[in-house]
């Protein structure tokens, strides 16, 4: 993953961790499209968007705004998209349920045909509502070309 190496996400804690994963796996994820190592940037754009929503939900600042129904299990990708949505940090127009089959798609076979332009398009748009982009990606520590 292309975080690998360049933080301590254990010591960056629950909040900067998975906010700094996002952020390094938005740049990856480009990155291995542009390639057209397709299958691996999905899913590493599924992984930017896990770490985002998680970074969004464990922050003490919005922990008011979400609104979790007892026993929903926001820990699970597909939950806290729908916590979000219904909470109203998201405003739905990201088809998730279509990106995740995608995205078992792209863990089984290569891609490498697919027109990935307008789920690039929908998860900038998710990450833009969160808060995680834009951002100056010379901000963050340089790639190691060595990842995949």
């Amino acid at each position: 993953m292309p975080h690998f190496g360049l933080m301590d996400e254990g010591a960056l804690g629950p909040v900067e961790g998975p906010f700094q994963r996002a952020r390094l796996h938005i740049r990856g994820g480009r990155r291995r499209l542009r390639q057209g190592k397709i299958s691996a940037g999905i899913v590493t754009l599924y992984d930017a968007l896990s770490a985002a929503m998680q970074w969004y939900i464990a922050s003490p600042e919005r922990e008011q705004s979400v609104k979790v129904n007892e026993g929903e299990d926001i820990r699970d990708d597909e939950t806290a998209y729908r916590v979000l949505v219904r909470s109203k940090v998201l405003d739905g127009s990201f088809d998730y349920q279509a990106f995740d089959s995608l995205v078992v798609r792209a863990l089984n076979e290569e891609l490498a045909d697919y027109d990935y332009h307008q789920v690039l398009k929908g998860i900038e748009s998710v990450m833009t509502q969160l808060g995680v982009m834009p951002f100056d990606e010379a901000g963050l520590p340089a790639e190691d070309p060595s990842t995949f």
